[in-house]
């Protein structure tokens, strides 16, 4: 019996591929990402944190959250191999000054590393002489009278909570979990209670250069996979389907071991055909444009970018002159951006900085680009949105800072003389970073030619 079953699990283990040889890892093993992780976590938490802390006038920022109910800032804080919060977690962030630096308490979790000073309050078990001397840890509404000796030992002028009208980032504050501190902590300490919307927004926002060069190979993998989608290796015109390159992009990336933070999608415009009459789910042909917006998600990072690709007819070794120029009507409408986005302006400053350019030019188009890094639509000022060219009120009136992260987000749509002057829409997303000197800089490239499927 036991024989029988371990040959069957050996077939099984066979069909499944184990004991054949492991897929590549881009970035190495998770524990070896996890290390660099740490790193970083490290350097932000000692770097980044304290300045911002002082640039909102923050004294002490209380995070407190409870498992499967964790603030947005969570992961910004805590180690790789932390997965959410401890039954109560509360992070307590104390500036104690230039000198001595922002002491980090973790109040209920774990250490991360050194990263925190974890302190587990516990109270004896009662009830009889079998539980005798045994201690029961603080983690319920007890823990809110643990944060208030903790408060009242540092006296604090501010006190910076996580709750906002207008970023997510920043509301992470659960109605429950802010009765339940009020309650406890009192009227003296609650009185100096302030939103910390500009410090949450910015501190997960805020990236380190280190990230930055492994931003730029996270990228690289972006390019290689596009390309390999977008060739005849993957692609045969009359029989390929637009969900079937849908499903090739999450298969490869989940081989790699990586993830994605959404469905990917691909998109065809033809000569002569609405996208109505394509349909949901069209088979590639020879003359289509195609077009897809992918992402992939590395070491607690994101990226997203869209791409744009021509199926060549017979005979045919390049694309029409009209879909080039298309491009380089979308290729413009970035640089009009970079020349636009610098520090100190808001999100809604760019965007009609922009858009007027745009727009002395003759160039039909639209710009929705977005923050990215630990949150592919992630933390700071949008520039824009597909339906909201006026500007974005709240989110997008905060200011742009160097060191941020976005994804150049556009759109120009132009006639095409070869498609008998039908409007092509080339939309184009590439991530770039916004340096310490003020300048943006993409993350590795820009598509400037169409993709080629022989």
């Amino acid at each position: 019996m036991r024989t029988a079953f371990l040959a069957a699990a050996a077939a099984v283990g066979v069909a499944a591929g184990v004991g054949a040889q492991a897929p590549a890892r881009p970035f190495g093993t998770l524990r070896e990402q996890a290390e660099v992780q740490q790193q970083w976590l490290q350097k932000r938490m000692d770097a980044i944190l304290p300045g911002l802390m002082r640039k909102y006038g923050i004294d002490m920022w209380v995070v407190p959250m409870r498992e499967y109910n964790e603030d947005p800032v969570f992961t910004s804080m805590v180690s790789a191999t932390t997965f959410a919060a401890r039954r109560r977690t509360i992070y307590v962030f104390f500036d104690r000054g230039s000198a001595k630096g922002v002491e980090r308490i973790a109040l209920g979790g774990t250490s991360q590393g050194g990263i925190f000073e974890a302190v587990r309050s516990t109270k004896p078990i009662t009830g009889g002489a079998t539980v005798a001397g045994r201690q029961a840890e603080l983690w319920g509404d007890e823990q809110w009278q643990v944060l208030k000796k903790v408060v009242a030992e540092r006296n604090p002028r501010v006190i910076g909570i996580d709750k906002s009208r207008t970023f997510a980032f920043s509301d992470g504050l659960s109605s429950g979990e802010f009765e339940g501190m009020s309650e406890a902590i009192g009227s003296r300490w609650t009185s100096r209670f302030r939103p910390a919307e500009g410090l949450a927004v910015d501190f997960v926002a805020a990236r380190l250069p280190e990230e930055e060069a492994f931003y730029s190979r996270l990228t690289r993998l972006v390019w290689d996979t596009i390309e390999e989608m977008f060739s005849s290796r993957t692609i045969t015109p009359g029989v390929t389907r637009t969900s079937d390159l849908v499903w090739f992009w999450r298969q490869r990336i989940n081989d790699l071991g990586l993830g994605t933070w959404f469905q990917p999608s691909i998109e065809v415009q033809r000569r002569g055909v609405s996208a109505e009459q394509l349909g949901a789910d069209p088979v590639i042909q020879r003359g289509d444009v195609l077009h897809c917006d992918v992402g992939i998600t590395a070491l607690r990072l994101n990226t997203d970018t869209q791409h744009n690709a021509y199926v060549l007819r017979d005979g045919e070794t390049d694309a029409p002159a009209g879909l080039k120029q298309a491009i380089a009507n979308a290729n413009r409408l970035q640089d009009i951006l970079f020349e636009e986005i610098r520090p100190g302006l808001t999100g809604n400053q760019v965007l009609g900085a922009a858009l007027a350019k745009m727009r002395a030019e003759r160039i039909d188009g639209t710009i929705y680009t977005h923050p990215i890094g630990m949150h592919g639509h992630g933390a700071g000022p949008l520039i824009g949105l597909w339906d909201y060219q006026e500007g974005v009120p709240g989110r997008g009136d905060h200011p742009i800072l160097a060191g941020m992260w976005f994804s150049s987000e556009l759109q120009a749509t132009t006639p095409v003389a070869e498609w008998g002057s039908q409007p092509v829409r080339m939309a184009m997303e590439e991530d770039f970073i916004f340096g310490l000197d003020g300048k943006p800089r993409w993350a590795l490239k820009r598509q400037d030619r169409l993709h080629l499927v022989r």
